[in-house]
């Protein structure tokens, strides 16, 4: 035993006590804007379905075409990896993986439009179609079609449009009230919001029908879409995306790039206009960093190059979209949208090889940070979060199998959400 150190101190314990009492409200404004990620289930992507054209078997079909492409332009393994790049070891694990998720779940959200996809139709058809969504909605979820999250984006809240964006939002709020109430996966979309103040009024809207729905306060989120320079940027200079964050009070859960509202905005020409454009890699890092710690999430946005037509063409757009979301990836934008059933198959080959490639190397790093076990890298407690979070996202989109991580990380998925943080109402998992 070596010497017992003789501990002393100057300070009297009122002066900590003073110093705590001047930070409480420091505290508090901290555990308020920055609670942290909520650590639900993220989708890897937004499928976007013109309000007129929205059905019962949407979903479905939208699966049955993107394997009806993979048939025709990718019928096996090789010749899918040959399209992509994929190195061997991963080309028949991401194929087959990629074929079962379009049987299983192909798609994880779906955003019924009544914005930009949605044209020349009256009041009455917009009436009809959005008590249409509403019944089947409802009806998907209880028959276990529905994808795990789904929505309207309404008309956005400027004056030209605004009446009817509410009517639309009423008129499918109180239709899923009438079928039997609001699905846990219910997401709202904003679309083109320029001034904090048109969250604020999309928050005092969604406060009143819960009150005359008898609704908690607070049930309703809604996502913002981000399209317009003044959005990332005020006249005055600040930052407006932090504010409409702190204007939703609470409400927000997303923050969605607009590629090309935003790109023709910045008078970006339509030819470059890209999810990888430097004016988008700026309007979405600062959407990043206003978004970081609040438990708002970031979306990328999509590609407008479909992948139709003969196989080679078919080809070149696979490849542009498989690029464009590994890199998306790479930069923590961990969701984007997709807007052709022909875009569903790179989505997950992107999603699945991005995970599985990492997996080994982090379920070992994370193994030997919860085991204290020396290794060649030293994790400090953020990177084993991040860890943790990387092999969730993994296997709630089915990108990993729960038997396999619990095997190399020795952890269960309740085991790797105390290092990753609290799950509060997550929803079930895609993968078993």
């Amino acid at each position: 035993m070596g010497q017992q150190e003789k501990v002393a101190t100057s300070l009297a314990g009122a002066v900590s006590e003073r110093v705590s009492a001047s930070l409480t409200p420091v505290d508090e404004e901290l555990e308020r804007r920055y609670p942290g990620d909520p650590g639900t289930r993220q989708p890897v992507h937004t499928v976007y379905v013109p309000g007129e054209l929205f059905a019962a078997d949407t979903i479905r079909s939208w699966g049955d075409r993107a394997l009806a492409a993979l048939d025709e332009h990718a019928p096996d393994a090789a010749s899918f990896a040959a399209v992509l790049g994929l190195a061997d070891d991963l080309a028949e694990p991401v194929y087959a993986r990629v074929r079962a998720k379009l049987e299983r779940e192909p798609v994880e959200d779906l955003r019924v439009d009544f914005e930009d996809g949605y044209g020349g139709r009256t009041d009455a058809d917009e009436d009809a179609d959005a008590a249409r969504a509403a019944r089947l909605i409802t009806e998907t979820y209880a028959g276990g079609s529905a994808a795990p999250y789904m929505g309207i984006r309404m008309k956005c809240m400027e004056a030209a449009v605004r009446d009817r964006g509410i009517r639309t939002l009423d008129v499918f709020l109180t239709g899923l009230m009438e079928a039997g109430g609001l699905p846990d996966g219910l997401v709202l979309t904003l679309p083109k919001v320029t001034y904090p103040q048109q969250v604020t009024a999309m928050v005092r809207l969604l406060e009143e029908f819960e009150k005359a729905r008898g609704l908690a306060p607070g049930r309703i989120g809604f996502e913002i879409q981000i399209e317009t320079s003044q959005s990332i940027l005020a006249a005055d200079g600040t930052a407006t995306v932090a504010r409409m964050i702190d204007a939703a009070e609470g409400r927000a859960t997303g923050l969605h790039y607009g590629t090309f509202d935003y790109s023709a905005c910045l008078g970006v020409s339509a030819a470059y206009q890209a999810s990888d454009h430097p004016a988008a890699d700026h309007a979405k890092a600062i959407m990043q960093v206003a978004a970081a710690g609040t438990g708002v999430r970031v979306s990328d946005g999509s590609t407008n190059v479909l992948p139709v037509g003969p196989t080679a063409k078919v080809h070149d757009a696979w490849r542009l979209h498989y690029g464009l979301t590994r890199r998306a990836l790479a930069r923590a934008y961990y969701q984007g949208w997709d807007m052709h059933p022909g875009h569903i198959p790179t989505r997950y080959a992107a999603v699945f090889a991005f995970y599985r490639e990492g997996f080994e190397q982090a379920a070992a790093r994370l193994a030997a940070y919860a085991n204290r076990t020396a290794g060649d890298i030293a994790d400090e407690p953020a990177t084993a979060k991040a860890l943790a979070g990387y092999l969730l996202r993994g296997l709630d989109c089915g990108a990993l199998d729960t038997a396999e991580v619990t095997r190399l990380t020795g952890l269960t998925p309740a085991g790797l959400q105390t290092y990753a943080g609290p799950r509060r109402g997550d929803l079930t998992p895609s993968a078993t």
